[in-house]
């Protein structure tokens, strides 16, 4: 039995990164008013621009590497989306015989298991591989596969107590397991979501800090009122989306966190520093992916591209040519036999 190797994975979605907004003219204007107020003159307020600077770039990293994995994406799925489609088209082509032979009385019992492994581990290689939704096939026959070792497990046989005593250990270990993920994430939801509501309480407490100062009711020179109007835009805007962290890049370019005290710019810092390690994080994940779109440029690009659709025509034709067998008893009884040798569930 030929095994083609997987060539085709599927492409993670692109990140969706929150720029570092634009400041407009008006908040230009008034942090070159307020240019020597804004000079750092402690170590919490160095600190706390510092990370304000090392957060800025690395959104800009993030967001140059965004649109790197999506060019290569995209320059991906125009070279190779015809050859992955056939695959596609062909794997799917297998549902028919396979379903329409656990219709027929020709095959044991055991065969009939083999077929239904047969079919889940295809939709299961169209599901990782490409994407594909399979749900429905999952649905049907994933409860069928998981009942078929008690069915065959003849009662009182040999070894039956043995067997019965390995499917309790796996059974609670799998229970053990579970239980431990399922704590796992709680946790993590848990601690998520007091960072979130921690963001939510210290961005509500910059918003109205920036509001009591550049709130343009306040202001009574036209000039500055204009100016004020359009920064006051940009600060409800930030806290409407809930960006912390334009709050407080609009915060330090208005001088106020010359007058905040050392111990809130420490709890601001903190929170830059954590936005750091997010987007250090979705960075690294997106230039070290398992796919490794954009990871290789120019002529070695190509030629990666040009084996992977050889990979992928050949494993067309060779799934098409098992198609044609699996209409058959025999072949489909062969096909199954190979499968078996080799220790695998699908082609």
């Amino acid at each position: 039995m030929k095994k083609i190797a997987p060539s085709a994975s599927p492409l993670p979605a692109p990140v969706r990164v929150p720029r570092t907004p634009v400041i407009t003219e008006a908040c230009a204007r008034l942090a070159v008013a307020q240019s020597e107020a804004c000079a750092p003159s402690s170590i919490a307020q160095s600190a706390f621009r510092r990370a304000l600077l090392v957060l800025e770039g690395l959104r800009a990293q993030l967001a140059a590497a965004q649109e790197a994995r999506a060019a290569a994406r995209q320059r991906y799925w125009q070279q190779v989306g015809p050859a992955a489609a056939a695959v596609v088209a062909a794997r799917r082509a297998l549902y028919v015989p396979l379903e329409g032979a656990l219709l027929t009385p020709y095959f044991s019992r055991l065969e009939e298991t083999q077929i239904v492994q047969f079919i889940v581990g295809n939709a299961g290689a169209l599901i990782e591989r490409f994407g594909e939704d399979e749900a429905a096939i999952m649905a049907r026959y994933v409860p069928a596969r998981r009942a078929a070792p008690p069915a065959e497990a003849a009662p009182g046989g040999p070894g039956a107590p043995a067997d019965a005593a390995a499917a309790a250990r796996e059974r609670a270990a799998q229970a053990r397991e579970q239980a431990r993920a399922e704590r796992l994430a709680q946790a993590t939801t848990l601690a998520a979501r007091a960072d979130q509501q921690r963001l939510q309480t210290s961005a509500k407490t910059v918003y109205r800090q920036l509001a009591r100062t550049h709130h343009p009711d306040l202001e009574r020179d036209p000039a500055q009122q204009r100016i004020k109007t359009e920064l006051m835009q940009e600060i409800t805007a930030a806290y409407e989306t809930g960006d912390l962290y334009a709050l407080l890049q609009l915060m330090a370019d208005s001088a106020h966190t010359d007058a905040a005290d050392a111990d809130v710019l420490i709890a601001y810092t903190q929170a830059l520093h954590r936005q750091q390690i997010d987007l250090r994080n979705q960075l690294n994940a997106l230039q070290n992916g398992p796919d490794g779109l954009g990871t290789s440029t120019g002529k070695k690009r190509e030629l990666e591209l040009r084996q992977i659709k050889r990979d992928l025509r050949a494993e067309a034709d060779y799934v098409q040519q098992v198609a044609r067998q699996l209409h058959e008893t025999a072949g489909l009884r062969e096909i199954l036999r190979e499968l078996a040798a080799e220790g695998l569930d699908t082609v």
